[in-house]
């Protein structure tokens, strides 16, 4: 099984024969709680005191944001008090804080938006659109297939057979497949995943998932020039990117029809579904450690905004919070 297939389904939650009947069987007879994940992570990934149990190796950067007010979120906070200072940090998948930016697969991204009263709102989002599952037993399990024997060696045709007896991990894992190097944080669009939920004054409520669109478009590498790239890339390009030309993103939403599912973040919705823009971030500095204590939960948001029922989604905060609180005893 390849590295970034590893990787990739690692960092999709915090950033998806017989043997595999059984091991389907034992994903769906247990209720995983977020220890679980997190001490899985911990067997695919290895130990790093210290660091964040996936998307270990990250970029600090800040700026401001924007909003772009519209009908869908009239009465929203989060758009109704003009520029607000803006916390972010972009990231490799893997849980090694040396993991390879030359590989394919996951780059992640995680904003905190501060209003004036001090509330926080916050977006979480990976390059890839759809989650590897559609609950923490299926996605635990598929990981669970990944983890090696006492030789040190994988079984691939174990974890296929696991995707092929659990659809919701198939669109993922052929994302990931077809996954290419991007060329830079500021060239990379990134995906909520999840379906949230706002309500107005009037009661209407307004369902939608957000994606964030890079103001330079989305670019990737080709192997021939992947060969050519340092081992190290990301943090110096997004650098020069800032000192040549504005680095901005718009935050887009889809609105979500009564069809479209709110619980599973394997399933994409219709492409058609309209966008709305709730506002545009302008990237003024990169580098430092300040972001490095932050906790990027998804589930923080500002008043009017709710988290669906997703069950993914609802295991985020128990998950981020047995990591930050590891992550700050050094452990």
């Amino acid at each position: 099984m390849k590295y970034n297939l590893i990787t990739s389904s690692i960092t999709a939650f915090f950033i998806m024969a017989g043997a595999a009947a059984t091991s389907n069987a034992l994903a769906n007879e247990k209720e995983i709680q977020a220890n679980d994940l997190v001490e899985m992570f911990e067997k695919l990934g290895g130990k790093h005191p210290g660091y964040r149990k996936a998307h270990a190796k990250g970029l600090c950067a800040s700026g401001t944001f924007v909003p772009a007010p519209n009908k869908h979120f009239t009465g929203a906070a989060l758009l109704s008090n003009g520029e607000l200072p803006v916390s972010m940090r972009f990231s490799v998948g893997g849980a090694s804080p040396s993991s390879d930016e030359k590989a394919p697969g996951t780059r992640g991204m995680g904003m905190q938006i501060k209003l004036p009263n001090g509330t926080l709102h916050t977006f979480t989002g990976n390059n890839f659109p759809v989650f590897a599952g559609k609950n923490p037993e299926i996605f635990h399990g598929f990981l669970s297939t990944l983890l090696p024997d006492e030789n040190g060696k994988s079984d691939p045709a174990k974890t296929m057979a696991f995707v092929q007896q659990n659809p919701s991990l198939q669109a993922h894992v052929m994302w990931n497949q077809n996954a290419k190097t991007a060329a830079s944080f500021a060239n990379t669009e990134f995906f909520g995943l999840h379906t949230f939920y706002f309500e107005q004054s009037n009661g209407q409520k307004t369902k939608f998932r957000w994606n964030i669109e890079p103001s330079l478009g989305v670019k990737t590498l080709e192997k021939a020039e992947v060969a050519n790239m340092p081992t190290e890339f990301l943090a110096d390009t997004f650098a020069q990117q800032l000192k040549d030309e504005t680095v901005s993103f718009t935050i887009m939403a889809s609105l979500g029809e009564a069809i479209d599912s709110d619980i599973d973040p394997s399933q994409q919705w219709p492409t058609e579904r309209p966008k709305v823009a709730l506002g545009t971030v302008t990237v003024n500095t990169s580098g430092g450690d300040a972001c490095n204590n932050t906790n990027f939960d998804p589930n923080i948001m500002s008043a009017g905004f709710t988290p669906s029922a997703d069950p993914v989604l609802r295991m985020r905060s128990p998950a981020y919070a047995i990591s930050f609180g590891k992550r700050l005893s050094n452990q």
